[in-house]
């Protein structure tokens, strides 16, 4: 089989920046507690009339373009989000028809903020069996109207944002998407969830009343699990690739909390230097976090042909994951 290969990278976050001073004035917090905590200084925030499926296009249309890929060439789109326009159709069928990809197959992917990494997993087999030439993967969470304003342990967190990869055939053997590792513990299902709007908890007004239909999170049993999960991850693919922390030129994280990615660096041998982060800007943008830091240190021109990269992210599910690409 053939291995699959990341060609383009794109991302896109909105204008409109909330800083933690702002949400002083709306909870009772600091700036010096949401980043000695979180690492987060400001986040952004979709504008109004602004959809999940407006960001993915914008991230999706750098992404074809570094690809020099037509949105008419694409097989398939993969979207990771738990935030789409609406319940149903699926929100890849938006992007695909605002692209203008009218030859492809196009699915959402629900696995919260490990979504763009079980996404890229997922293409990268349709590739692998030969029955897709050309994937967009994109990542894309508009999470500012699905957190409760008044939840300091959860307001303080999340922001909006959208990042894509196209993924295409390598014609080196030796270099693409090596493997990936992906997990869920169905048993965490309740310490990172949005408990209402589903068949278990209908929308009515008592849910609601209760907020239930917002973001609820135990911060102190998902960075336990988190930091416990993302070692073993990282390291089984460390195994499967027979390479150790000194190996990896990069590692690319879900920016979920800059404690939980110190905290696995040091148990796997990478060096902070060696990590692209963008938390304290973006905050935690779930399934965009991976595929937008991605881009960035892509564009920034760090990513050398042949540099190891380790990729990781963790979600509600709990699900998380790792992988390891060859540039």
């Amino acid at each position: 089989m053939q291995r699959a290969r990341i060609i383009g990278t794109g991302s896109y976050a909105p204008e409109k920046v909330v800083t933690n001073a702002d949400l002083a004035k709306l909870v009772d917090t600091t700036d010096e507690w949401i980043v000695e905590r979180t690492g987060i200084r400001e986040r952004r925030m979709a504008a109004p009339g602004e959809f999940t499926s407006d960001m993915a296009l914008k991230a999706a249309v750098r992404a074809l373009e570094m690809a020099k890929t037509r949105p008419e060439d694409l097989d398939l789109i993969v979207l990771g989000t738990i935030s789409p326009d609406m319940p149903m159709p699926a929100c890849a069928a938006f992007l695909a028809h605002k692209l203008g990809a009218t030859k492809c197959f196009a699915f959402d992917l629900s696995a919260a903020c490990a979504g763009s990494l079980f996404g890229m997993s997922v293409a990268s087999q349709y590739i692998a069996t030969g029955q897709v030439k050309r994937a967009l993967v994109v990542g894309v969470e508009l999470l500012t109207r699905l957190i409760d304003w008044d939840d300091r342990n959860t307001c303080v967190l999340f922001g909006d944002a959208a990042g894509a990869m196209v993924l295409g055939p390598s014609e080196d053997p030796n270099r693409g998407i090596l493997s990936t590792h992906l997990h869920t513990d169905g048993a965490q299902t309740g310490i990172l969830c949005i408990p209402g709007g589903g068949s278990m908890h209908p929308q009515s007004p008592e849910v609601l009343k209760e907020k239930l239909h917002k973001v609820a999170m135990n911060g102190r049993e998902v960075y336990k699990f988190a930091v416990k999960s993302l070692t073993s991850a990282v390291e089984e693919a460390f195994a499967a690739n027979q390479i150790t922390g000194k190996d990896v030129q990069h590692l690319i994280a879900h920016q979920a909390n800059i404690r939980i990615i110190d905290a696995v660096l040091e148990r796997v041998g990478i060096p902070r230097e060696r990590a692209w982060l963008n938390i304290e800007r973006y905050g935690n943008t779930s399934s965009a976090s991976l595929p937008t830091t991605l881009d960035e240190a892509n564009r920034a021109g760090k990513l050398k042909p042949n540099d190891t990269i380790a990729m990781m992210a963790i979600g509600a599910g709990m699900s998380w994951g790792s992988g390891v690409v060859r540039w």
